[in-house]
């Protein structure tokens, strides 16, 4: 079967095994104050131009989510997400889980709306009964979203500078970060995003480790027992080491980065491809996430030689379906999936 259906069906890039391999003899401490989640942290607030930031490696994306969400909370306040936000959909009620209430408001392409969001938060503060509702305290959005699209740099400007208006804190998923800023056109940067945001989280089982995801509070504005929260939410790896190899390995030579331009390279070629087919696209998505619209009879065929994911309902005869690129997505693969589409 033809691998499209998401970008962690295999295991981890050859230079991440190639670094866990060669310091598996090798004894460190525990729990993430190993020496490479120490350089780790390091090669990122170097590459996130923030020298004060407070760098934590947790096991998953939805462990992050909710350990970071619960830990930045009070716990009377809600969070505020798109109705397609990753945490509001595809994460099995995690947040809710922890008590806060997830406030779910339009989405635009997978985007949130800046006007939107100040519309909801006036009519919030001048609602005389607020304190019996769920208090917003921190608006979540992902980048690139779940659709594979990208906010401007405007746009987040524009999200972020409303959060300071109304002292919510502004929370970044980046579980798929790489390929959002690699995407064409894009020009948002890990120090960029830093100076605009409060904290965010650069994906790794995405964007080629085995697992992990590294949060980073930017201007040192972890919560306070942060590490216990982690803890506490079942996020903390004993053997942290293992998470911290693989991140020091991607952020040494910028591989991160150059296997995030390769997935990439990939998409724009599938989407080519897809195009010249006659395929209808849902969305226009510059990412390694591709959605098209596909009959319910060429879903069976294709489902035959081709593992690609099926979003939503489109017409009583067609679906949306997604097909996704990776670090690993070869040529060859592309050449297969073309006599098939």
């Amino acid at each position: 079967m033809l691998p499209f259906e998401s970008d962690y069906n295999n295991g981890a890039h050859p230079e991440l095994l190639r670094r866990l391999v060669e310091t598996n003899s090798q004894t460190s401490l525990t729990y993430g104050f190993d020496q490479w989640s120490q350089s780790a942290r390091e090669k990122i607030r170097v590459a996130a131009d923030a020298p004060n930031a407070d760098v934590y490696f947790l096991t998953g994306g939805t462990q992050t989510n909710m350990t970071v969400i619960d830990g930045c909370l009070q716990p009377y306040e809600a969070v505020v997400s798109v109705e397609t936000g990753h945490i509001n959909i595809h994460e099995a009620g995690a947040v809710e889980f922890t008590g806060h209430k997830v406030i779910a408001l339009p989405h635009h392409n997978g985007k949130m709306s800046g006007l939107e969001l100040d519309a909801f938060m006036r009519q919030f503060t001048d609602d005389d009964s607020r304190e019996h509702l769920a208090q917003p305290g921190m608006v979540y959005i992902t980048f690139p979203t779940e659709f594979g699209t990208i906010y401007s740099k405007d746009e987040i400007e524009d999200i972020y500078g409303i959060c300071q208006r109304y002292g919510l804190k502004l929370f970044i998923d980046g579980a798929r970060l790489g390929y959002g800023m690699m995407a064409e056109g894009v020009n948002i940067s890990l120090p960029w995003l830093s100076r605009h945001c409060d904290v965010f989280y650069i994906g790794g089982t995405k964007v080629g480790a085995l697992c992990g995801e590294a949060v980073v509070f930017p201007r040192g504005n972890a919560p306070k027992h942060f590490f216990t929260t982690i803890k506490r939410h079942g996020a903390l790896s004993a053997k942290g080491r293992t998470i911290g190899v693989q991140f020091d390995a991607l952020f040494t030579d910028n591989l991160y980065f150059e296997i995030s331009k390769h997935a990439i390279k990939m998409a724009m070629r599938l989407k080519a491809i897809l195009q010249s087919k006659g395929y209808q696209f849902f969305i226009d998505s510059p990412t390694n996430q591709q959605f098209v619209v596909i009959s319910n009879d060429r879903i069976k065929q294709l489902a035959e030689q081709v593992e690609f994911t099926v979003w939503e309902p489109y017409a009583a005869d067609a679906k949306v379906c997604r097909f996704v690129t990776s670090w690993a997505t070869t040529d060859e693969q592309l050449n297969e999936l073309e006599k098939w589409v």
